[in-house]
């Protein structure tokens, strides 16, 4: 608010403290949403000198199915929260990922198993999603010198 001073002349002056308790309220908000944003779950990936996938536009979504050590199968798209699901037909959610494999241009698909997993196991789970759509369907690995627990 400006105010006259002694001598006539008016002075600005601006209150910074709102705007203090606003930035710290919202670096509270981050701090405790951010753990949440990285939802996943945990698999012992391989490691392999792999290309990464290409920069995808924002709207642009990666279907993953994980494959646990137990051979539990969990289905998520992006950053949401992973499903559990039937390694065999992905139910309860089968339809829903066949919807979004009939889009154009199609999500990139991925196969996230834990190093332990029987081969066996890993071809079902690929086979479940060429027989829902997917047209292409690639694995997940770690890089060779990055740590692989809970990627």
């Amino acid at each position: 608010m400006a105010r006259r001073s002694s001598h006539g002349r008016l002075k600005a002056e601006i209150n910074i403290v709102p705007y203090i308790d606003v930035m710290l309220v919202l670096l509270v908000i981050f701090m405790v949403t951010a753990p949440l944003l990285n939802q996943g779950v945990e698999v012992d990936l391989p490691e392999a000198p792999a290309e990464s996938l290409d920069d995808r536009t924002p709207e642009t979504e990666v279907l993953v199915l994980s494959v646990q050590r137990d051979g539990a199968c969990y289905f998520n798209v992006g950053s949401e929260q992973a499903q559990p699901v039937d390694c065999q037909q992905l139910a309860p959610r089968q339809t829903e990922i066949e919807e979004r494999l009939q889009r154009k241009p199609q999500p990139p698909v991925l196969v996230r198993a834990d190093k332990e997993v029987r081969y066996e196991q890993v071809i079902q789970a690929m086979a479940a999603l060429k027989a829902v759509g997917a047209t292409k369907v690639g694995l997940s690995t770690a890089p060779p010198d990055a740590p692989s627990a809970g990627r």
